[in-house]
């Protein structure tokens, strides 16, 4: 199955499942709401304007985007300083660090992947700062060591970025990130020796290795060498699809495919399980379009064939029966149907298809034991229905509750499949099914450090300002008064077609704890009901997005859930925008915001690295209605001078090479400036740290209870 490669390029990531909140004191004796008047470093001004479809811009900040230069980078020290001092001051921040350590110290399985007679799985046993991959021979075998990232860097900076197993499970190709940045390093891996090969391969970037079906190389994309010194913020364009033979220099890989007349186009491929097809998934930016091309590897130098050449939805791969291919789409069905392309006779009206478009919206389909396994979302929650080829639904699995379930890799001749299964006080647990028995069992299930018994979990609908109606998922311990004085964060995401269904956080669960409620609102822009929920809440109609989360804020408060005093907003990425344009546009209803690698700069956004690309969802600002859509919600744009903003803790990394850290440099240098009253504002750099894939166990614990920390003070609790 190829791997869509639009979540890959979204700020989603892996941190669309919230990077959220810490604990929360319940010491009543503390000054409530006293704010005191913080002393931020001086950020030079510089006579910056731009003149942009005749309207003049100003960017005093501008300075602040060369993260090269010794400006910057004393500048960052000095705002580390203060924010670090300030938070090093809060009483409650070394509990809720204690706290959250305990609780994180749980053991942790992904998603087993089998390849022969081989299980490929990772594991975690509680506060390694990266997951450790394992290999088991036979289902009962014992696990052994296969690869251990804690080992390639002493501070846990060095991530495993993705993991691709050939066909008979005997060699891996690995990549490496380090610091946080996007950039790959690939290594292959000799399964049974455990011993490194000699291969590597340099500047992969938004690409997995796809595997030739004899295990002698595999297929991958990359970026030519960026300049010295453009690394982590030059534009990423012109991707390339090669081959790379085992045993041989990365300078011989072999040309597969490039488009040297499309700089903006990406290249996904995937071998097909009988190893005669290569297909080809181009991707364009991060709208769920693409075009799929193939190549037949049976035949030496065939050509590149362009199957579906219109950019006019989305189409995915997912298994063929030697010219029959099933491909999952939104063609004609915004919510998703599965489809037959029989490559003899590819024209449209030839097209059969398999499964319909339903209510729900899905997202997923795999092909297992003869078994097409789909996963839908309902109301935002996941269910899991297994079809025949003719497009019955033969059973719908059962989940224990409402949540969020994936997995179903296999292949169609395997008679198991593993899968995953979470929710807000649930953490992912590991199943395996038997399609012989029609069963699950648990294959590996944590034991946490808490009661998950004592929370709830409901489900709300909210009408926004236009009227839409909007899920919105609410969770607390049992029986908590709901006085309108409860300390409440409000998690949003709301873009690039990602979908936010329940999933376990240990911060969220610190957070509920102590006393606190989490409120996790499903906004237009996402994917939680296809493609017209994501079209009514991009390009112009984005404003509808924070509406939404606007929306959610306000029914809290009026609905006796808390007050604005104690009301957290949060979001990570286009999370981030999210919180930075709510903040400007009502600074008045929040008692606190926690903007993290925001993308906080709406009218330069598409100069840095992959920023082009996220056009799809903001448009372009070559067109007129568009900049002015823009310039209206920027959230750089639109601060104030003179306004009280709420106290605001901003957190990026100097790695981040997606959202550069200049985003939120100039954010929070705007918002120093403007602030009118004593409540602070704050930017916590983490270093050596990126956009948050791959992020230190370590590191993440001590940003969480930094935030809330930060949040305790600011509620005054």
């Amino acid at each position: 199955m190829i791997r869509s490669p639009f979540f890959r390029l979204t700020h989603a990531g892996l941190l669309a499942i919230s990077i959220a909140a810490v604990g929360l004191s319940c010491n009543k004796s503390r000054r409530a709401g006293v704010a005191q008047k913080t002393e931020y470093p001086e950020t030079r001004r510089q006579d910056q304007v731009d003149t942009i479809h005749g309207a003049a811009i100003a960017d005093p900040y501008r300075w602040l985007e060369d993260d090269n230069s010794a400006e910057t980078k004393d500048w960052v020290e000095r705002q580390n300083k203060v924010t670090f001092g300030y938070l090093e001051s809060i009483p409650e921040r070394r509990e809720l660090h204690e706290r959250l350590e305990k609780i994180w110290n749980y053991e942790r399985y992904g998603t087993p992947i089998k390849r022969g007679d081989r299980y490929f799985f990772s594991r975690n046993d509680g506060l390694q700062n990266q997951s450790v991959m394992y290999v088991m021979e036979g289902l009962n075998g014992e696990p052994r060591v296969l690869l251990d990232p804690n080992r390639l860097s002493s501070d846990g900076t060095v991530a495993l970025s993705n993991f691709d197993v050939d066909y008979d499970g005997n060699k891996v190709v690995y990549g490496l990130s380090d610091g946080g940045s996007d950039w790959r390093t690939f290594h292959v891996k000799d399964v049974a020796t455990g011993e490194d090969l000699a291969d590597k391969i340099q500047w992969v970037k938004f690409s997995e290795a796809a595997w030739a079906r004899n295990g002698q190389g595999f297929f991958y994309s990359r970026y030519e060498e960026p300049q010295k010194g453009a690394e982590l913020s030059g534009a990423n364009y012109f991707q390339k699809l090669y081959f790379h033979e085992l045993g041989t220099s990365q300078a011989d890989d072999k040309l597969v495919y490039e488009r040297p007349d499309q700089k903006e186009w990406g290249f996904g491929a995937t071998v097909s399980d009988d190893g005669e097809y290569l297909l080809i998934s181009i991707w364009q930016g991060t709208e769920r379009k693409n075009r799929l091309y193939y190549k037949v590897l049976s035949v030496e130098d065939s050509p590149v064939i362009e199957l579906l050449n219109d950019f006019d939805a989305e189409y995915e791969f997912i298994d063929n029966d030697g010219p029959v291919l099933w491909i999952r789409t939104d063609l004609k069905a915004p919510r998703g149907r599965v489809i037959a392309i029989d490559l003899r006779n590819p024209a449209r009206e030839n097209w059969r298809e398999v499964i319909a478009e339903q209510t729900d919206t899905l997202q997923t389909v795999s092909l297992v034991n003869n078994t097409l396994v789909a996963g839908y979302l309902t109301d935002a929650h996941s269910a899991i229905r297994f079809y025949d080829f003719d497009g019955r639904m033969t059973k719908e699995l059962e989940l224990p509750a409402i949540g969020s379930a994936g997995g179903f890799g296999g292949r169609r001749t395997d008679t198991e499949a593993f899968y995953q299964y979470s929710n807000f006080s649930t953490p992912w647990a590991v199943y395996r099914y038997d399609f012989s028995r029609g069963e699950s069992e648990v294959f590996r299930k944590p034991k946490v450090d808490f009661d998950s018994e004592a929370y709830e979990t409901k489900q709300v609908f909210y009408n926004s300002k236009d009227g839409t109606r909007i899920p919105m998922f609410i969770c607390h311990k049992k029986g908590i008064k709901l006085d309108g004085n409860t300390p409440t964060y409000l998690y949003g995401y709301g873009g690039f077609n990602a979908s936010m269904p329940p999933t376990f956080s240990v911060p969220n669960l610190v957070w509920m704890e102590r006393g606190g409620i989490y409120a996790h609102a499903n906004l237009r822009g996402g994917g939680e009901y296809g493609k017209q929920w994501h079209d009514a809440g991009r390009l112009l109609n984005k404003q509808n997005v924070f509406d939404d989360f606007i929306g959610a804020a306000q029914w809290l408060i009026d609905n006796n859930y808390t007050k604005k005093e104690k009301l957290a907003i949060g979001g990570t990425s286009n999370g981030g925008l999210l919180v930075g344009a709510c903040m400007v546009q009502r600074p008045d209803l929040y008692g606190a915001c926690l903007p993290n690698v925001g993308v906080l700069d709406m009218l330069r956004f598409q100069l840095f690295t992959i920023g082009w690309a996220w056009a799809s969802d903001y448009g372009k600002l070559e067109d007129a209605a568009t900049f002015e859509n823009l310039r209206k919600y920027s959230p750089y744009h639109n601060v104030k001078a003179g306004t009280c903003y709420p106290p605001t803790l901003v957190t990026t990394g100097d790695h981040d090479d997606r959202v550069v850290p200049a985003h939120s440099f100039k954010f929070a240098a705007a918002l120093q400036e403007a602030q009118s009253c004593d409540n602070p504002i704050l930017i916590r750099i983490e270093t050596r740290a990126g956009h948050g894939a791959g992020k230190s166990t370590k590191v993440q614990i001590e940003e969480a209870a930094d935030r809330w920390a930060f949040v305790l003070k600011a509620f005054g609790e």
